[in-house]
């Protein structure tokens, strides 16, 4: 599986199109009894994921501001620092 970078700002804007999707969803008669959809479990958890990074970037951004080391950031979220710098450095 190849796994691709996204800016922070991909990451909101692809949250914002996901809660559009949630908020515009109307449920047909017959998805009354049944589970969740695939395609909407898909969706929501494809939400959940862009939400959580949106939610880790903003922590890096303050931790990193309260003048937290990148080791430190990169132990808490279970990486390098220097991995850590790599992938948010960016965003602060």
């Amino acid at each position: 599986m190849t796994m691709t970078r996204r800016s922070l700002d991909d990451i909101k804007a692809r949250a914002d199109e996901f809660a559009d999707a949630f908020e515009n969803y109307s449920p047909k008669a017959d998805d009354e009894d049944a589970a969740l959809p695939p395609l909407m479990a898909v969706r929501l958890a494809a939400w959940r994921r862009d939400a959580s990074e949106s939610e880790l970037a903003e922590a890096v951004h303050t931790a990193r501001h309260q003048r937290m080391s990148w080791r430190e950031v990169g132990e808490a979220i279970g990486t390098s620092g220097e991995a850590a710098r790599q992938r948010y450095g960016s965003t602060i």
